[in-house]
């Protein structure tokens, strides 16, 4: 193989004064830290319960308090007319009911809102956010306005405003942060606007009032900030504990089903083979088969049969009590893969016969050689073949491929049967469910199988998984650690 030859590029001279890679990297590396403490502090990500919630806090307080804020601006406007300028108070005022008209449509909108995904929440959270900044332009171009008017002065009035308005959004407007955030720095753009305009104009030295004004300024700054702080954290701690209880709920009614599912399926599963059993157990004792041995033969196969089903079944439930407590032991050893297959194809034959069923094996003649636990993998082999039987159609065949690739080798077990509908993993992997979990179903089972073998196989090192097209089959894989 050839390569080309490298040509550095000629190196590129600086201009004085520009700023290089580290001073880049600063301004990047800071403008991350601001983001991820403004993501930390106001946790602008969330989820759409949670932003949801937010959205409907924000607009029933809104809503609550509309009255509230109607006198405020009322009093505000017929102060700012007797003593300052009527028409300026007319103009605020009405631009203050615009922005409030269009604020609380929109909140009446969220409140007929039925709930939906996180980009419709987002998108809510938006519409209140220019809102927002609407009715909180109002209120700044109103103050500004009645500063320039009174000139230089002490600016009580607005100030006042500002500050009122301020600590208003830092008590009601935490719900949602960066409404609140929008608000304070509009507010606090104004707030100090306003006495620096005055000292900018008459360059006072440090102990004229209007120095005091805006250090008293800066001061009151600081506290609304904390307040909002405080609130803000009071609000999350309040929404944290929510999702905890919620999640707390989740896991019970969880819990609920699967111990709702358990007693559905084991009664299910106890019930069919002892009612078997019993009848059998009944006829024999009656000796209405006395006379004739064959008959009593049968009957006692078929309660026999339906006793090893049902130590199959508290098999099962102890294997899952062993591998839930941690305590499943596993005596692993070399094994030849391929003998382990033939000998469960071997020990399941007489099975596939019942349903017509025959096996066809495609493996390696070399040995295959992987660590593993004998009784365990068979265990998983058996459930695949016995789970391939049951859903294929009679007189169909189960085909079992062992296959090398690369470091892994797998063992796949192939059925024509009825196929497995999209989307039904969890139910297929799940603790007592089936994908036909209905009562009506014509295989039975505790929903144990795969479960278990899943677990099994994790111990290998290994997986176990599965394709499938519904009516057509399923193809159901294991793979292990190939030893060389």
């Amino acid at each position: 193989m050839t390569s080309a030859p490298f040509n550095a590029a000629p190196a590129k001279t600086r201009a004085p004064g520009s700023a290089g890679p580290s001073a880049r990297a600063t301004r990047l590396s800071a403008g991350m830290r601001l983001r991820r403490y403004l993501r930390g502090t106001l946790r602008l990500e969330t989820s759409a319960t949670r932003l949801e919630k937010q959205v409907r806090d924000y607009v029933t307080v809104t809503l609550e308090l509309f009255w509230k804020r109607q006198t405020i601006y009322a009093a505000a406007a017929l102060l700012c007319g007797f003593y300052y300028d009527l028409q300026v108070a007319v103009f605020c005022y009405l631009f203050i009911q615009f922005t409030e008209f269009c604020d609380t449509w929109l909140s009446l909108r969220i409140v007929k809102w039925k709930g939906g995904s996180l980009r419709e929440a987002r998108r809510y959270r938006d519409l209140l956010l220019l809102s927002a900044v609407q009715s909180t332009a109002a209120i700044v171009v109103w103050a500004g306005i009645v500063a320039y008017m009174e000139g230089i002065s002490s600016h009580f009035m607005p100030l006042f405003f500002l500050f009122a308005a301020g600590l208003f959004a830092a008590v009601n407007n935490h719900q949602i942060p960066q409404i609140l955030l929008v608000r304070l720095i509009m507010y606090a753009g104004v707030f100090l606007y306003i006495p620096i305009a005055d000292i900018l104009k008459v360059m006072p030295p440090i102990q004229s009032f209007l120095w005091l004004q805006l250090f008293t300024v800066v001061f009151v700054l600081f506290f609304v900030v904390e307040c909002s702080i405080i609130f803000l954290r009071l609000y999350r701690r309040g929404l944290d504990q929510l999702d905890e209880l919620r999640l707390e709920r989740d896991r019970v009614q969880a819990a609920y089903e699967v111990k709702s599912q358990f007693v559905s399926v084991v009664s299910h599963e106890l019930r069919t083979p002892l009612t078997s059993i019993n009848g059998a157990l009944g006829l024999l004792r009656t000796g209405a088969y006395d006379s004739d041995p064959a008959k009593a033969r049968n009957i006692l196969e078929i309660a026999h049969k339906n006793s090893v089903r049902l130590s199959a079944l508290i098999n099962d439930l102890l294997d899952l009590q062993k591998i839930e407590s941690g305590q499943m032991s596993y005596d692993f050893d070399e094994l030849d893969l391929v003998s382990i297959v033939e000998e469960s194809l071997a020990a399941m034959e007489s099975f596939a016969q019942t349903y017509g069923i025959t096996f066809v094996l495609f493996a390696p003649e070399e040995m295959v050689i992987v660590q593993a636990d004998r009784d365990r993998l068979h265990q998983v082999l058996d459930n695949l073949l016995s789970n391939a039987i049951k859903f294929s159609r009679r007189g169909e065949q189960v085909e079992v491929r062992v296959v090398l690739r690369g470091q892994r080798v797998l063992v796949e077990v192939q059925d024509h049967g009825i196929g497995i509908p999209p989307n039904s993993r969890e139910k297929v992997f799940g603790k007592f469910s089936q994908v036909d979990s209905s009562d009506r179903r014509s295989h039975g089972g505790t929903g144990l199988g795969l479960c278990i073998a899943q677990e099994i196989m994790a111990a290998h090192g290994g997986a176990v998984d599965y394709t499938s097209k519904l009516g057509e089959g399923s193809t159901f894989v294991i793979d292990f650690p190939f030893k060389d």
